[in-house]
């Protein structure tokens, strides 16, 4: 999340109640034989009060999801609706994880602690409601990358093994199994729009909207509030969007009801980050189309946006909403501006030199296939090498007229190699714990995760 987490006192809440029934389920996490902390998000857990938990409260709270005080008394299964891959799914819904609390944290948000493995759920389907050990530890790794990297993110807040044998058609079974415990701004979703236009639910609408506008963005939702909310995404997403290419992050399954109403990347499955500047690089094997490719990703972020405008149609006239999502474009221009010179760690100039910038880095990048993570290392602070080949050229005339916002004076800019978490890092992390149930790898890329952020902050 974009604040950076400071301590602060327990603040509990539980705004969601004011929904009411229509929007969820109350429903009980599942009994686990074991419950074996992995990951405790030490950084994050102050912001909310809850850094001084002892690990076996800890445990008790994620892994046996006995209540917070004075906030949700039972767990809620959110209802949403979604498209998937572009076909719209009314059978969806938060199928294997729940509301578990509500919290404000220093600067007055309202935060979310959502699961992930806890339990079958009435949207469960034929879903064990289940959480593979290694996809945890994928997300924990995503999540601390994705930080440091400036992007908005759910943060990873807890991980507990679980000592369930599950099994997985697309991956060795069986396998180690755990509960992944969320720290976000919002566990509403564009798909939870969607299930009420589904359902014609005008009232029910502007109930949402009031809720996310008053609770999420700080606002009285008014006579213009669709027009507004819809504002507030297209500008949130616009922003993910850059952030992901700056990043070079695929996250892969960019579903409607994956992209949540606050702008936060989360839900992680089989994210990738590109080891070069290759437009159709994909994530998810199944992803056959390309649909949602490396470079097709703003494309399917505001794809999304605009489920959201037909959505708001329930209480709203169009063309209020289509200017709105008409804004969607420039905004991603400026986005990947601040997103692109913020990585090169340079201050931004004026709008056609930002421009003729980034292009003339794509360019080169595209064309050599060199390591987006050694060149953004090599680059930050507008300082490219000479021993970089001819395609750069352009690029280093450009950099030397802009100015660092600051200088490589941190002990990451001295190291060998730059900090990344290509695929087969992830692996040799997951088979180090799979194999010996050696954790110290894990341990050591979190902390050197987050090493590189402060560099980069």
């Amino acid at each position: 999340m974009a604040f950076s987490p400071q301590a602060f006192s327990y603040t509990p809440e539980a705004a969601i109640l004011e929904l009411g029934e229509p929007f969820y389920d109350r429903v009980e996490a599942a009994a686990f034989p074991k419950t074996l902390l992995r990951f405790r998000n030490d950084r994050w857990s102050p912001a909310v009060g809850l850094g001084e938990l002892s690990d076996a409260r800890w445990v008790a709270h994620f892994g046996r999801f006995e209540p917070l005080p004075d906030t949700l008394r039972e767990p809620l299964a959110l209802r949403y609706h979604g498209h998937q891959f572009r076909v719209y799914n009314p059978e969806i819904g938060d199928g294997r994880g729940f509301l578990f609390a509500q919290l404000r944290d220093g600067h007055g948000r309202l935060l979310d602690l959502g699961t992930k493995g806890s339990g079958q759920t009435p949207h469960s389907r034929f879903g064990d409601g289940r959480l593979t050990l290694k996809g945890g530890v994928r997300e924990v790794l995503a999540t601390e990358m994705l930080e440091a990297l400036g992007v908005e993110t759910s943060n990873s807040f807890s991980l507990i093994e679980t000592g369930e044998a599950l099994h997985r058609g697309d991956e060795p079974s069986p396998t180690r199994s755990a509960v992944l415990v969320r720290l976000s701004h919002s566990h509403i979703r564009i798909g939870t729009f969607q299930r009420l236009a589904y359902h014609r639910d005008g009232e029910a609408m502007e109930r949402l909207i009031a809720y996310v506008l008053r609770h999420l963005y700080g606002e009285e939702p008014g006579t213009d509030g669709a027009v507004r909310l819809l504002d507030h995404v297209v500008s949130r997403t616009a922003e993910l969007a850059a952030r992901y290419m700056a990043a070079g992050f695929v996250h892969g399954v960019l579903n409607s009801d994956n992209i949540n109403i606050t702008g936060e990347s989360f839900d992680y499955g089989p994210w990738r980050f590109a080891p070069s500047w290759e437009p159709g690089f994909t994530a998810a094997y199944f992803d056959h189309a390309g649909l949602y490719a490396f470079a097709r990703q703003p494309e399917a972020i505001h794809w999304d946006a605009m489920q959201l405008a037909v959505a708001l149609r329930t209480v709203s006239e169009a063309p209020p909403l289509i200017e709105v999502l008409e804004r969607f474009g420039p905004r991603y221009q400026e986005a990947i501006r601040r997103a692109m010179l913020w990585r090169l760690g340079v201050e931004p100039r004026d709008s056609a030199a930002d421009t003729a910038l980034i292009e003339a880095l794509e360019a080169a990048l595209h064309e050599t296939q060199a390591p987006i993570d050694r060149f953004f290392f090599d680059a930050f602070a507008g300082r490219l090498p000479d021993s970089y080949p001819e395609p750069f050229a352009p690029l280093r005339a450009a950099l030397a007229e802009y100015t660092a916002r600051k200088p490589r004076d941190h002990p990451y800019w001295s190291d060998a190699e730059p900090c990344s978490m290509l695929i087969d890092e992830v692996e040799a992390i997951w088979s180090a714990i799979d194999r010996d149930d050696d954790w110290a790898p894990f341990h050591a890329k979190v902390a050197a995760v987050r090493r590189m952020g402060a560099a980069l902050r």
